[in-house]
């Protein structure tokens, strides 16, 4: 929880002569975004039009009114910033500008900040004990205590205001908390935490899974482990000893709990690190990063975006170090970065030889995942073309 605090004024029902009470409660974002400086009280008689009007221009609504009625409101005004964007003008606008793949890309990226800037302008209040206090409003306590962490007892019973976008996000996580995902090549599912990449995308899991691996194999790093898959597939694998590290807290102990729950905690041990634990080497050394060179925006961008490759580079410069004689890295990476003209394959293998390291086999997979075939999605030229590939590297010698 941020210690930033949002404060506004209402008016006190039946008070003669009128008067306003100021309001002060907690501002809750994972993003890390600042209060908003302007905050507007509303409640359903509000148009989707004028609340669309004021989020463009900068004004936060806190929501008064029934619960349900914000959530039809959020989607009116996520038509319209939709329908922005396929009017004559925009449509003009775009067809004048270079439609370069990398172009297409930088217009994706900003046109999906400018939605949840306009979208996270629609706030809702929860009480201390994360009650959302509104007509027709779910109960999202155990949700709200799985992303945010229980409320500890003798903390100030403030009020939280948190994005309407934000709260349906926590909602969504804790749904797929309880259900989890099902991984084929485990033959059970994975529990992933709110602000944890889920493993949906079953390529890379696949890959893991299939790839050659020598009986000699005894230790293994899982660098970046999220919610602790891959780490279950080596040591189901039949490797002995696998410490698996991350540095997201939440990811540590969304991969303990799957680790336990598994049955896997004599051959995996869990490590907060920046990249490679502490200790010694390993035989084996495992990484899934994020496969896009771009900006993150946020934390939970860092599951997806690397700037400047900064994970990738940090795995490749590093991995040499850290691997016993005859030992093998696995860089799972789709190329779509390439499609997207953000890099080139010459720049990925270049970063191989900078960091000593010789491909010994590369294994491809095609995505199946739902927008390869979406033709309306706004990066599908580059989706269609897709490849997730296992490069198997060693140190050369």
């Amino acid at each position: 929880m941020t210690p930033n605090t949002i404060s506004w004024e209402s008016k006190i029902k039946g008070a003669k002569p009128a008067k306003n009470e100021t309001h002060t409660a907690y501002w809750q974002s994972e993003a890390h975004n600042p209060p908003p400086k302007r905050l507007q009280v509303i409640d359903d008689t509000l148009s989707a039009d004028a609340a669309y009007k004021l989020a463009c221009e900068g004004t936060a609504m806190l929501w008064s009114g029934d619960f349900q009625n914000a959530k039809h409101l959020m989607q009116a005004i996520s038509r319209r910033i939709d329908n922005r964007f396929t009017k004559p003008k925009a449509v003009k606008v775009a067809s004048q500008t270079e439609q370069t793949p990398q172009a297409q890309f930088h217009l994706h990226r900003k046109n999906q900040i400018e939605r949840a800037r306009t979208l996270g302008m629609l706030l809702v209040e929860l009480t201390s004990d994360y009650v959302l206090p509104y007509n027709r409003a779910p109960d999202v306590k155990a949700a709200c205590e799985s992303a945010y962490g229980v409320m500890k007892n003798g903390v100030e019973k403030k009020t939280i205001v948190v994005s309407l976008r934000e709260l349906l996000g926590v909602i969504g996580a804790y749904e797929w908390r309880k259900n989890g995902v099902d991984i084929e090549a485990l033959n059970a599912k994975i529990t992933p935490y709110y602000g944890v990449y889920s493993p949906l995308r079953g390529e890379y899991i696949s890959l893991v899974a299939s790839a050659p691996i020598a009986s000699s194999v005894k230790t293994a790093f899982d660098i970046g482990t999220g919610t602790g898959v891959l780490a279950a597939i080596l040591a189901q694998r039949g490797v002995a000893n696998v410490v698996a590290t991350d540095t997201n807290p939440r990811a540590i102990k969304c991969a303990t709990e799957n680790i336990t729950t598994l049955g896997f905690t004599k051959a995996v041990k869990i490590a907060e690190a920046d990249l490679y634990p502490e200790i010694g080497r390993a035989d084996l050394i495992v990484c899934n990063p994020p496969w896009i060179p771009a900006s993150a925006n946020s934390p939970i961008d860092h599951a997806i975006y690397d700037p400047n490759s900064q994970m990738l580079k940090g795995f490749l410069n590093g991995l040499a170090g850290h691997l016993n004689p005859k030992g093998e890295g696995w860089l799972i990476m789709s190329d779509i970065a390439e499609h997207l003209g953000l890099r080139t394959r010459e720049a990925l293998l270049a970063m191989f030889v900078a960091a000593g390291l010789t491909v010994i086999d590369k294994l491809d997979i095609k995505p199946t995942h739902t927008k390869t075939q979406d033709k309306t999605d706004a990066l599908y030229a580059a989706r269609a073309k897709e490849v997730t590939s296992l490069y198997r590297l060693k140190a050369a010698v």
